[in-house]
């Protein structure tokens, strides 16, 4: 009997999923339901959901993953970043190689693999480090040359705003030059454009979806040059949203945006200040974002429970501060002040997906009652995806295809 949990605003939740035994008060968005690997538990989180979740769309091999993590010290982040920088450059040297040989398929597939093996390897590198932009310039050079192998192409773009670009990428769901439907995907806090072209992608274009996705300031390397989080997120978006709509393959009447993580307040603020946008889903809904980082263990913690974090943690937890423009970890919760979002302001349907186990927060669970009483198109609904089919975990990135399926045949459903 436990699938998918649909419901109107007006609905109430079943009571096996909308009042679980143990209400969980804080939130930690990188807490598992169960152990993949490591003891570190940001360790083990960032192996089970952004690593293994990737292989289901080209990003990771199970063998490559499994021999990565099997050198690495638990919790150690030098340990992490050596190791898959050191697999990505023999993934490299293999996709070169079939390239130079002129076998497209085997090179675009090669070095897609290593572009994100690079990209993994910035896990727990702070911005200011100069080994992180080396790095990440390195991945997206991959990226870039891989996703000329596709057909149609994935296109690298770059859109101007206010003094910087906001890096990138495109993919045409055919190459007819006629308008269709097309999904903008965004991330969150920690997130790269790499991490989500793996995390969606061809699920998109398997069902005729354009697909682009951006870093916004905040993500990706934007850091590196100064450009933190903001709580006007919504003013890059429109400048994103310009330059889908100034594309004469993307239909204006079938924009849809995703955001997950911290897009989950990113994109419906956006779509708050710009109706352009048609449809909404989120993985989950934050409406209040400093009440949800008044929840996070990091945020609260105590001196003497940041001395016994382990190097990886530390470094995962100061990367993100760095991206906030905040020193200490109770920094981000006033640096979240004003990051919120009004349902009742939304003309767009909006779906909210949310993993069984994320979903045992009372903060976030509140946060999404509180979005799906306020949006006014009914069709606007709540999935709470189940902990027995592995769809669980935060953004549920350990299991993409079902991502893909809830997300999409919604959407299909609006257009």
């Amino acid at each position: 009997m436990k699938k998918y949990l649909f419901c109107l605003a007006v609905i109430v939740l079943a009571a096996a999923t909308s009042a679980p035994a143990e209400e969980e008060k804080a939130f930690d968005a990188h807490a598992t339901s169960f152990s993949y690997f490591f003891q570190d538990t940001d360790m083990d989180f960032h192996f089970g959901n952004l690593v293994l979740g990737a292989t289901h769309n080209g990003g990771a091999e199970i063998g490559e993953a499994f021999y990565a993590a099997s050198r690495i010290k638990d919790g150690d982040a030098a340990d992490w970043q050596r190791e898959w920088f050191d697999l990505a450059g023999r993934v490299e040297a293999r996709g070169l190689k079939s390239l130079a040989a002129g076998h497209k398929i085997s090179a675009r597939d090669q070095l897609l693999r290593a572009a994100y093996y690079y990209r993994l390897s910035l896990l727990a590198m702070l911005p200011s480090d100069p080994e992180f932009t080396a790095r990440g310039d390195k991945s997206r050079a991959l990226m870039r040359k891989a996703g000329m192998l596709f057909d149609p192409p994935l296109e690298y773009i770059e859109i101007p705003f206010e003094d910087t670009v906001l890096p990138g990428y495109f993919r045409k769901a055919d190459n007819s030059g006629k308008p269709v439907k097309t999904l903008l995907m965004i991330g969150g806090g920690e997130t790269f454009i790499e991490d989500l072209f793996f995390y969606l992608e061809p699920q998109a274009h398997a069902r005729g979806y354009n697909f682009l996705t951006v870093d916004l300031p905040g993500q990706g390397m934007l850091p590196t040059s100064g450009h933190v989080f903001r709580t006007d997120t919504f003013a890059p978006m429109k400048e994103v949203v310009d330059y889908a709509l100034s594309r004469p393959d993307v239909a204006p009447d079938k924009l849809a945006a995703f955001g997950i993580s911290g897009g989950g307040l990113f994109v419906p603020q956006a779509a708050m200040h710009d109706p352009r946008i048609k449809a909404i889903a989120m993985s989950a809904a934050v409406t209040d974002a400093r009440r949800l980082f008044a929840t996070m263990p990091a945020a609260v913690a105590s001196k003497e429970e940041e001395a016994a974090w382990t190097s990886f943690h530390a470094g995962i937890v100061k990367s993100i501060c760095e991206r906030y423009g905040v020193e200490k970890p109770e920094g981000l919760i006033a640096a979240n002040r004003g990051n919120t979002f009004e349902a009742s302001r939304i003309a767009a349907p909006a779906l909210l997906v949310v993993g069984e186990g994320e979903y045992r927060s009372a903060e976030v669970q509140a946060q999404q009652q509180a979005a799906l009483s306020g949006f006014p198109d009914k069709r606007s609904r709540l999935v709470v995806t189940p902990a027995d089919e592995g769809a669980t975990n935060h953004c549920i990135m350990e299991n993409r295809s079902l991502v893909g399926q809830v997300v999409f045949d919604w959407l299909d459903g609006i257009f």
